[in-house]
């Protein structure tokens, strides 16, 4: 063969399958093993391992090994030529492999043990199958692989065998190349009574097998019936999944222990541990830490991404795994400057084992916030920002550890375990840390293992992290857009509001979609919605700035036409690149019309309560704000009380490979649905109109139902400018009141209405001063005068005559204001209702 260039390895053979039990006892034996060994069952199982198996060393390690002392193993032949290595002999604490060979002694009897006089075959006839003449020995070299267990069973070591010359291509022994690129993959096998239990734990046993794999593996298992070995040119033997590798210098501390008991012995000196077990363990440290980092992470979920981390290391790395995080990382807030400290809360967010149900939740459940006190390893951790290893926790650390606690007894859980602190930190700022434990039956944690555990906290912290600033950025959308967005009452004087915001799911929460509902002077309601182009923070932030000035020019009573070319103005001084659309709607609930604008916004629907008929309002569509230069027109649509007008943005009815007016076919139809409330009408168009695949683009939503006031709630007059009429405003206003049941109300309305109306009268020019009462919701009295100079709250002397009339409105009304029109100006107040069965 040429060893430069082996030839590829593929196909699967035979495997035997060992499993040792505490006490060094056989307790499986496969058909595998009876093939290679020679055996049958009934004469393996519940003898001694070493008896059978060419692994005596490494059932020194088992705990509790009540088992006769080995006889000499045959190992390989080490004269000239040999190409096999010596078996690698090392603690049962750690995962180990190596060849032996075995042969036939001449004479030997039956029942002689492994190593003396038994001959051991592949084909369970006692030889290899290959002819042999007198003196010959025929041999069988083997591979083998020993895996300690752990658990709460008595399964203790799981021994995989395979005869090395199955895995030459041309037959006979396996060249060392091939050799160690050997790895084996274990499966289902059918013969085995606990093999559910313990396939359900094979990327603990094997890593370096995928669970693709492990599903095509098992399904040949299943039809043939033995386990098999899979043949990579890409591993390297032996795996070594529970990473108990020993440094170089403890190995060689351990040979050339074993060289002097050897000496004393008369025995052969033992060969020295091979240097590829190191190796093959940094290399399944690494890829543990790949396989881990492509596991977390695959969300900004932060609720997520903790359990992720907490299930990557459990059981593979370690069997208990406690995560703590400061309590800012969840609320998505930002950190105190400097350490952590025994005051700084830690909130338990995840806790993943392997002990049975319930052993932690009363102790330690999760959910629950506390600090961590000082002397102990975890307030270490979280201080240093470095990973603290107790190899093994004394029931005296233990004891002292759990003292710390007084509220609870933490010791029985710590106990004899071997304990890794390590901290989840990003950009230098501790965020939380990780406790891991693991069951005393298990190799301790090394050095190794800190540089490992570090490394995963490392890169766990970055993905937290990341989820943390998204929590945060989200939260401060979410608080950017609630404050921008208006919170409208549901019942307003003759007319009741429902709204629905709903954030883009693709391209972020803030936008720079927006509605509002401004009360105007005489009942009526200025009704909004616009849409800023564009996304995110530049959209909501020019958002704001609309929505403040179609405030403030509403409460100057401009016409819609008016006001938005007014906004035009403002979106041209603001800059070329903001463009916005936006459709004004004032209602006048007495007179029971509706004045709207448009610039460039889709046309709101209104549906009539007469016979529930829909339809898109004919308004003029305008340019969009910003573009300048494009007139603006107001039109008036009579309604009737029951109608509901329904305004939204493009976001709802706008579908990718669709023409909008299917959208606004779709929502003039949902619109029409009868529905018990507004929210519920408001939600049959969401949910009629929301697109499978997610919304692109944010939604806001607005409708209104236009109940109207009737006329017998409106009382109206006009006075003249004459100081005397003062005294008949005062007598008309408690007659009306009278009349309406609201007489407990007459002294208050009577002294405003005089200081408001002796104030219009003084400043009124040529035409009447206007008086009006309306009962709806409250009572609203207005006083029109033809003058355009708005009165303001002045700060009057005690030797003055005036000034202290509009104070006293603004002390005794609920509500107050004034506006402009094109005829002069208006001073309005409130007065809540008397609550019924007063």
């Amino acid at each position: 063969m040429d060893r430069r260039n082996p030839p590829p390895l593929s196909g699967r053979v035979p495997l035997a399958v060992i499993v040792v039990d505490s006490a060094g006892l056989v307790s499986h034996w496969s058909t595998g093993a009876r093939r290679l060994f020679g055996r049958p069952r009934e004469e393996a199982v519940g003898r001694p391992a070493v008896d059978l198996l060419p692994v005596a060393g490494v059932l020194d390690g088992l705990s509790g090994a009540a088992y006769p002392p080995p006889q000499e193993p045959v190992f390989p032949d080490q004269g000239p030529g040999s190409e096999l290595d010596p078996a690698w002999s090392v603690a049962g604490s750690y995962p180990t492999a190596g060849r032996a060979r075995l042969f036939d002694e001449p004479g030997a009897g039956a029942d002689a043990s492994f190593g003396t006089d038994t001959s051991f075959g592949t084909d369970g006839s006692g030889g290899t199958g290959e002819a042999s003449g007198p003196g010959e020995r025929p041999v069988v070299d083997v591979l083998w692989w020993a895996y300690p267990l752990v658990g709460p069973g008595v399964e203790r070591l799981l021994v995989l065998a395979a005869d090395a010359a199955s895995t030459h291509p041309g037959g006979g022994a396996a060249d060392a190349e091939t050799v160690e690129r050997i790895a084996p993959g274990f499966a289902l096998h059918t013969e085995f009574a606990g093999s559910e239990q313990l396939a359900k734990r094979l990327p603990e046993i094997l890593p370096s097998m995928n669970p693709l794999e492990s599903a095509r593996i098992t399904a040949q298992v299943l039809e043939l019936g033995y386990p098999v070995l899979e043949l990579s040119r890409h591993d390297r033997v032996p795996v070594t999944p529970d990473w108990g590798v020993p440094r170089r210098a403890e190995r060689q501390a351990r040979r050339l222990a074993a060289e002097a008991d050897a000496q004393a012995a008369g025995a052969r000196p033992v060969p020295e541990e091979a240097p590829d077990l190191e190796y093959a363990a940094v290399r399944e440290h690494l890829e543990f830490l790949n396989e881990v980092s492509g596991a977390i992470g695959t969300s900004l979920d932060l609720a997520r991404t903790i359990q992720e981390v907490s299930a990557a290391v459990v059981p593979r790395f370690t069997d208990v795994a406690g995560t703590y995080l400061r309590e800012q990382v969840l609320a998505g807030e930002g950190f105190p400057d400097g350490p952590p400290d025994v005051t700084t809360m830690w909130y338990r967010v995840a806790l993943e084992h392997t002990d049975e149900p319930g052993r932690w939740d009363d102790v330690v459940p999760v959910g629950e916030s506390m600090p961590f006190p000082a002397r102990t390893p975890f307030f270490q951790c979280m201080t240093t920002g470095e990973p603290v290893l107790v190899p093994r926790i004394t029931e005296e650390m233990g004891n002292a550890i759990a003292a710390q606690f007084p509220k609870r007894d933490i010791s029985p859980l710590i106990n004899h375990r071997s304990m890794l602190v390590v901290p989840l930190k990003a950009r230098d700022v501790v965020l939380g840390f990780m406790i891991l434990l693991r069951h005393r039956e298990r190799p301790v944690f090394n050095d190794m293992d800190r540089v490992t555990g570090a490394e995963l906290a490392a890169r766990a912290g970055l993905v937290l992290d990341n989820a943390r600033m998204y929590t945060y950025q989200e939260n401060v959308a979410d608080t950017l857009q609630d404050s921008m967005l208006p919170h409208i009452a549901p019942r307003m004087p003759g007319c009741d509001v429902a709204t629905r915001y709903l954030p883009g799911t693709r391209l972020g929460r803030v936008g720079g979609d927006w509605f509002d509902s401004i009360k105007l002077p005489g009942s009526r309601l200025a009704l909004v919605v616009g849409d800023v182009m564009g996304h995110g923070l530049n959209s909501a932030a020019m958002m704001g700035q609309f929505r403040t000035a179609v405030q403030t020019m509403a409460g100057l009573d401009m016409p819609p036409a008016h006001l938005l070319r007014n906004l035009d103005d403002l979106a041209q001084r603001l800059g070329e690149q903001y463009l916005a659309t936006c459709l004004y709607a004032v209602y006048d609930p007495v007179e029971s019309d509706l004045l709207i604008a448009n610039a460039g916004h889709i046309p709101p629907v209104l549906v009539r309560a007469a016979d529930g008929h829909s339809e898109l309002l004919d308004v003029p569509t305008g340019a969009p704000l910003g573009v300048g230069g494009v007139p603006f027109e107001t039109v008036r649509v009579p309604v009737a009380p029951g109608d509901r007008l329904v305004l939204c943005t493009d976001g709802l009815v706008e579908v990718r490979g669709q023409d909008i007016g299917a959208g606004l076919a779709a929502l003039c139809e949902s619109a029409a649905h009868p529905a018990a409330s507004m929210d519920d009408a408001c939600d049959t168009i969401i949910r009629a109109l929301n697109p499978r695949d997610g919304r692109k683009d944010d939604v806001a939503l607005l409708m209104a139902r236009l109940n109207g006031i009737p006329r017998a709630d409106v009382a109206a007059w006009q006075l003249q400018i004459d100081p005397r009429e003062v005294s008949r405003a005062r007598g008309l206003v408690r007659e009306t009141l009278r009349g309406w049941g609201l007489a407990e109300l007459s002294e208050t309305a009577e002294l405003l209405v005089g200081e408001v109306v002796t104030n219009a009268v003084r400043h009124a020019h040529t035409c009447p001063v206007g008086l009006r009462l309306v009962r709806a919701g409250a009572l609203l009295c207005e006083v029109s005068d033809d003058d355009h100079g708005v009165p303001a709250l002045l700060s009057a002397a005690p030797e003055d005559e005036g000034g202290r009339g509009l104070r006293i409105v603004s002390r005794l009304a609920r509500e107050w204001g004034t506006s402009r029109s094109t005829h002069g100006k208006t001073v309005w107040f409130e007065l809540p209702l008397p609550r019924a069965g007063r």
